[in-house]
């Protein structure tokens, strides 16, 4: 059973950092690119940043960069999201994406607060 499984949401004030966690089973880790995407309400899901299936390569969007960082664990099948600088338009749920040649899975997303 494929499973992708978000944690480290929560409140934090603007400035302040989080990191989140995305635990992968059910499928060969290593063979599938991973990324993360927001949703605020109302409003499409957007990338957010991407990561090769080495870990070699890495895309942010412009929002983001600078302040987050993506990585991966292929021994541990876990991709993270570390979020420095936070900022209330930060604000979203966020999801984990696996992407392979030929089928990709969602995670059911992890809510973040940027508030004070």
């Amino acid at each position: 059973q494929v499973q992708l499984v978000e944690s480290g949401g929560g409140l934090v004030q603007p400035g302040g950092s989080l990191r989140l966690s995305c635990a992968a089973s059910g499928f060969t880790f290593s063979d599938y690119a991973m990324s993360w995407y927001r949703q605020d309400p109302g409003k499409e899901r957007r990338l957010v940043a991407t990561i090769t299936t080495d870990g070699e390569s890495t895309w942010y969007t412009d929002s983001v960069k600078g302040r987050f960082t993506i990585s991966r664990d292929n021994v541990k099948s876990l991709v993270y999201l570390q979020m420095n600088s936070l900022k209330p338009e930060d604000t979203a749920v966020y999801y984990c994406r696996a992407r392979g040649d030929l089928n990709g899975f969602w995670g059911q997303g992890t809510q973040v607060t940027v508030s004070s």
